[in-house]
């Protein structure tokens, strides 16, 4: 399987599947690479080449005690990059990895990236604070917390539900998808996922968001439970000079069903541009 191995002496596990222009995919939390299969597949039957990694501590990656910090994802993003030697490169980040795209933008800038796509992004930032009021109070993550040290394999069979939207009427979310999130959520290491949550929720991503300077889809389901649109994608697409905004109506946190779909398209339309 290949793996770059990191400064601090990480591996970092990623998939290349393809040629062509790279399009490279940062995951959301606590998934891995393979939450975008889909989206690979896409990408790479159509003329690019598409690669995913998994975070570090995540999946197949080295489940690290220390360096589980925004500015550390954003950096093994970059060796990835950089030891792949990719250039003309479309990020997209969904979740948590929303946050790590605009934070490599902000630590390494844009001179290897020609357009990014932002899915169900954090940025600017999550929590409640005097100056973010509309953001979540810091019980919900607490809660989060406290549900991953105290059963997390159920905590993950719980929260597949609002991240799919399973838990609403008509809902046709299947098992087979809950299962796979719960799957990818365990191959992740505890200490790394217990530590990453602050990082996606305390973190404010505004000044990275003021450096992007290329073409950016902030693409956003208007159901979304996890990361509520009016706290991260409205304000995200006031703050990124070249922003387009797609929002889906009725849609969820995770790619599912028709929202899937249609944001398959939206993708595929957008690398093509």
């Amino acid at each position: 399987m290949p793996f770059i191995t990191t400064t601090d002496g990480t591996d970092i596990f990623y998939k290349d599947w393809g040629a062509g222009q790279p399009v490279v995919f940062s995951h959301g939390w606590p998934l891995n690479a393979d939450a975008w299969d889909d989206q690979l597949l896409l990408v790479a039957s159509n003329g690019f080449r598409g690669i995913a990694h998994d975070r570090r501590g995540h999946g197949r990656s080295t489940q690290t005690w220390d360096g589980n910090h925004m500015d550390t994802y954003a950096d093994d993003l970059a060796q990835l990059i950089e030891r792949l030697d990719l250039r003309d490169v479309i990020l997209v980040g969904h979740s948590t990895g929303g946050g790590e795209v605009a934070r490599y933008i902000g630590r390494h800038g844009t001179s290897r990236v020609a357009k990014a796509v932002l899915l169900g992004a954090v940025p600017p930032l999550m929590l409640k604070t005097d100056a973010n009021p509309d953001g979540l109070p810091i019980s919900v993550f607490d809660d989060i917390r406290a549900g991953v040290l105290a059963d997390r394999s159920q905590f993950y069979q719980d929260l597949s539900g609002p991240f799919y939207g399973a838990n609403r009427d008509g809902s046709a979310v299947s098992q087979g998808v809950r299962d796979a999130f719960w799957l990818m959520s365990m191959a992740c290491g505890l200490k790394p996922a217990y530590a990453c949550i602050e990082q996606f929720s305390a973190t404010d991503f505004t000044e990275n968001l003021l450096r992007i300077d290329v073409p950016t889809l902030i693409a956003h389901g208007d159901d979304d439970q996890i990361v509520p649109i009016g706290a991260s994608a409205l304000k995200t697409a006031e703050l990124v000079k070249d922003a387009t905004l797609k929002v889906y109506p009725g849609a969820p946190h995770g790619l599912v069903g028709s929202f899937k779909d249609a944001f398959n398209a939206d993708l595929l339309a957008f690398v093509r541009s």
